[in-house]
Parts: structure tokens; C-alpha cells; sequence
């Protein structure tokens, strides 16, 4: 290889990201939307659930545990005056659920601690009704315990839990998604980058300029991935910011470990977008393309939405092969735990795999010939 022939392919791709402005947007302002789209607008945690109240019998005690409901920022109770509207405001969507407090609530709520109350839940979205099922018991048993202090007793109880919360105490689902999401737009952007230069060299019929002059077939990939390397870091270091300054994500791990696994990855994101752009020589084949082979796997079955370990075994060793999955683990841990090297070394070699056999796939595939 000839340093100064690569150092010349990539001053001229410089100047093409320079007259072309869509190379930029992809690296700088794709990320900068996303995040503020999905920061802002995706949230796993279930705040002012529409509830549906029904108090057979007012006393001071159902008063209290309404009173115990309406402090939680989780519920948004609204009172109806029987069943029979409860459940028709269920019906219609202007309620999630229907507390129903029955006439005998008073008298048994803390002599014998088991639940005089009936609770309906909308299920059609199963992971919001066992949200407001445990944030309902979890209301429960709190006021159980505080108004048997308040009255001089206690409340029995088969054993007591003692709680702690690793890595995310807040809780925050927003901790959680923003570092998956980093992957899933570092996935985006490496594979668009590469994929549609290289497929608008083929259709502007600058390709065949190269293709006459002595330079290698790995000078030329050099000379398209290194400047594009740089400017998907950049676009990376600006995502952790936001994530760092504007979302309030902890950071716990070293800047190093985060720069190094993100390196890593983003090689095997621009592989897999030059493994693309040597089939497809369409500037809209190639999008359409990296969107579908970079993109979706890494949203579905990278873990950063559902658990990998929830899906069926196939799909399960399908994930293996998204390049995603191992740097959205990498990520979550180097956020929120730190540097767990027994976490971070298998993520780390898997991708490297990857990254070899990508980027091999390219060289062994690119060919200086134009048919």
C-alpha cells in the first residue's frame, strides 16, 4: 500500500463530503434528531395512569388510600359514582383501570391485611397492566404498613423485603434507552455513510476515474473508510454529550473504554455498509438496503427494547449476528455499571469477529473492474 495515494483518495473524499452535505447530515444531524425524538418521546415508565374509582362506602380510610393514590405521580384517579360508569369509561378508553372499593373496605382493610378491593385492568397492552397491577400493590401495601403504625399496631406480614436497586436506582427507563439508542443510530449511520458513497460513485461514474489509475483495491476502501471513521466518531462523541449534559445519563465507566468499544463498532458498521455498496451499486438499492440489514435488526433484536432472553432459542442465536446486540450491552454497562470487563471482553471479541468478517467480506468482494 501507498500512504501517499491513500492520503490523496482521502483528501478527495473530503471534498466531496464537502460539496455534498448529505454525508454531514447523516453524521451529525440524523443523530442529533434521533436522540431528541426517542430521548424525549420513547419512555418505558407508566406516569398519570387514567384510574377509575369507585367508592361503595366513604369513610376516613378510603379517604386516606385515595388520598395515598392521588400523591403518586404514576395514577391520574378520577371518581366515579358507581360500577356501571367505571366501566364504561374503561370501555372507551378514557380510563386504564377501575379501583373498585367495596362497602366492606373498612372492616377488614387492616384487621386481617387481605384486600377488600376489586381491580380491573385494561390488558391489551400487557406490559402497561402489569405496570399499573404492581404500582396498585405496591400503593397497597404501603398504606397498609403507614396507617397500622398511625393507629399504634402492626401489620403482619410473612417476610419483609429489603430492597435495593443496582446500577439505576432512579429507576429511569430514559437511563436505559438512551445508550441503547447511541447503538442503534451508531448502526444507522455507519452503514448509510459507506453504503451511499460508494453506490454514488458507481452512479456518477466517478468509480471508473479510480478504476484507471494504479491505486489497490484496499487503498481504495481505505480512502473511503477513514474519513468516514472520523466523522462517525464525531457524530458519536456529540451523542454521548447529549446523552452525558442534556439527558443527565450517568456515565460511570472511563471515556477510554467508551471511545475504544465505540471504535470497534463503528469499523463494523462501515464494513457492513462497504460490504453493501459492493453489491449495490444504486444509491437507493444501498439505503434501502442498510436500512433493512443494519437498521431493523439492531432496533428489534439487539436487546434494546426487548429482552433477548425473553425471545424463542432461534431467535435468540439469530441475535449473534447483529452487530448491535454486543455494543448495546457494552454501552448499558459502561454507563451504568462502570467497567465490568467480564461483561465488556465477550462483547468486545464477538464484535471483533465481526468487524473481520465485514470488513473481509469487502476487500474479497471489491473487484477493479466494472463488471
Amino acid at each position: 500500500m501507498n500512504w501517499m495515494r491513500i492520503k490523496g483518495l482521502m483528501r478527495k473524499e473530503v471534498y466531496e463530503i464537502v460539496r455534498d452535505p448529505s454525508s454531514i447530515a447523516i453524521a451529525f444531524v440524523l443523530p442529533l434528531v434521533l436522540l431528541l425524538i426517542f430521548g424525549y418521546g420513547v419512555s418505558l415508565d407508566a406516569r398519570s395512569i387514567s384510574i377509575a374509582e369507585v367508592v361503595d362506602q366513604p369513610t376516613h380510610l378510603t379517604a386516606s388510600f385515595l388520598a395515598e393514590l392521588q400523591r403518586n405521580q404514576w395514577f391520574h384517579p378520577i371518581l366515579y359514582p358507581d360500577q356501571a360508569s367505571a366501566e364504561q369509561a374503561l370501555l372507551h378508553g378514557r380510563a386504564e383501570a377501575i379501583l373498585w372499593l367495596r362497602s366492606d373496605f373498612s372492616q377488614i382493610a387492616l384487621s386481617s391485611g387481605s384486600a377488600p378491593i376489586h381491580l380491573t385492568v385494561n390488558g391489551v397492552d400487557a406490559n402497561q397492566a402489569r405496570i399499573i397491577q404492581n404500582y396498585i400493590s405496591g400503593t397497597w401495601q404501603v398504606w397498609l404498613q403507614q396507617e397500622a403504625t398511625a393507629q399504634g399496631g402492626h401489620l403482619a406480614a410473612p417476610a419483609v423485603a429489603d430492597t435495593r436497586v443496582w446500577f439505576n436506582p432512579a429507576l429511569a427507563s430514559r437511563d436505559y434507552l438512551i445508550p441503547g439508542l447511541i447503538a442503534i443510530i451508531m448502526t444507522l449511520i455507519g452503514g448509510l455513510l459507506t453504503a451511499l458513497v460508494v453506490a454514488r460513485e458507481w452512479e456518477r461514474g466517478t468509480m471508473e476515474g479510480i478504476m484507471v489509475t494504479p491505486v489497490a483495491k484496499t487503498e481504495i476502501l481505505l480512502g473511503k473508510l477513514i474519513p468516514y471513521f472520523v466523522m462517525g466518531m464525531g457524530g458519536m462523541m456529540m451523542s454521548t454529550a447529549m446523552a452525558v449534559f442534556l439527558f443527565q445519563v450517568p456515565l460511570r465507566g472511563s471515556f477510554a473504554v467508551l471511545f475504544g468499544t465505540a471504535a470497534l463498532f463503528l469499523l463494523t458498521a462501515l464494513g457492513m455498509g462497504l460490504a453493501i455498496s459492493v453489491l449495490a451499486r444504486s444509491q437507493f438499492v444501498a439505503a434501502m438496503v442498510a436500512i433493512v440489514t443494519t437498521f431493523l435488526p439492531a432496533f428489534i433484536l439487539s436487546g434494546f427494547l426487548f429482552d433477548i432472553r425473553s425471545m424463542p432459542q432461534v431467535i435468540q442465536v439469530l441475535t449473534h449476528i447483529v452487530a448491535a446486540r454486543y455494543f448495546v450491552a457494552m454501552l448499558q454497562t459502561t454507563f451504568l455499571a462502570g467497567a465490568m470487563w467480564s461483561v465488556l471482553l465477550p462483547n468486545a471479541l464477538g464484535l471483533a469477529i465481526l468487524c473481520v468478517v465485514f470488513l473481509g467480506l469487502s476487500v474479497l468482494r471489491f473487484r477493479k473492474r466494472l463488471d
